[in-house]
């Protein structure tokens, strides 16, 4: 997010910050196509799938509300009542993530349903703010349709970018809990956070202003961070959770960076992410 360092590990898209300042100084009616160049880091190529990590799953086609194909899996879980809805960072695809997702899968139990948003991986159309939240209505709508899960005890789960989608989603609709990894306030806050002395926010139309939305979410929140977050100041984490309701976590991880919080967290993020499930589900007492 007019930072290549924004973008998933996998993504092999190379653009410089200062580039994208030149071109939003410049120009006019085509800042928003240009914001978009800097902000979503997609790849259409699917490397691997589930079933190369040991996983049962079912490839999804899902319609968006304009009409767009995007594409998705169902990771079926190994016991838990609830389904772990996912929306990914704004590099790479669905198949980037699955280490993680195997990870997750089998410590939690749940099941898990990740799709790709539109112009990643097979999903069609072009990405955008608006599109992605298209795009996760459509997959919330599929869920609820499917007939073999409780809607009812569904979590959100954002990462990076993929905070900001799961935040809006819960201002409009039901979730069970909302889980937000390495989530950020807003672009403009992002760009005054790379770019502490060029006033650019007010440039920019994509605004992800999850911060003025936080306030909005009644389900349990866990946010998670890492300390040594290159990318997203944790303090934007911090933050984010101060304006949160209660019942809130925040869970700071020693060491980790942006992309590799479930590696340094390791077994006792997990477990942490377990226990915080399990209070969802009436499992276990409050801390």
């Amino acid at each position: 997010m007019l930072k290549k360092a924004w973008s998933h590990p996998g993504s092999a898209t190379t653009r410089s910050a200062p580039v994208v300042l030149l071109s939003l100084f410049l120009t006019g009616g085509c800042v928003g196509a240009i914001e978009n160049r800097f902000i979503f880091f997609p790849d259409k190529q699917i490397e691997a799938t589930p079933r190369s990590y040991g996983l049962a799953y079912e490839e999804i086609y899902f319609k968006t509300t304009d009409g767009l194909n995007l594409n998705g899996w169902w990771i079926p879980g190994t016991g838990s009542p609830l389904t772990i809805l996912w929306f990914h960072g704004n590099g790479g695809n669905i198949s980037h993530r699955l280490h993680n997702i195997k990870l997750r899968h089998d410590l939690l139990g749940t099941n898990i349903f990740i799709f790709d948003y539109r112009e990643y991986g097979r999903s069609e159309g072009r990405a955008s703010e608006e599109g992605t939240y298209r795009d996760g209505d459509s997959a919330i709508q599929y869920l609820h349709a499917r007939g073999d899960i409780d809607p009812t005890k569904i979590v959100f789960l954002g990462e990076s970018l993929g905070s900001a989608v799961a935040v809006e989603m819960a201002t409009r609709h039901g979730c069970a809990a909302l889980i937000l990894e390495s989530p950020f306030l807003s672009i403009p806050e992002m760009a005054k956070a790379i770019f502490p002395l060029l006033p650019i926010g007010s440039f920019l139309q994509t605004r992800y202003d999850t911060f003025s939305k936080i306030g909005q979410v009644r389900a349990p929140l866990l946010i998670v961070h890492g300390e040594n977050d290159e990318i997203v100041p944790f303090q934007q984490g911090r933050r984010l959770f101060e304006a949160a309701r209660e019942p809130k976590e925040f869970y700071g991880i020693k060491g980790a960076h942006h992309n590799d919080l479930y590696m340094v967290g390791g077994k006792a993020y997990l477990e942490t992410l377990n226990r915080f499930l399990s209070r969802v589900i009436g499992n276990e007492p409050s801390p």
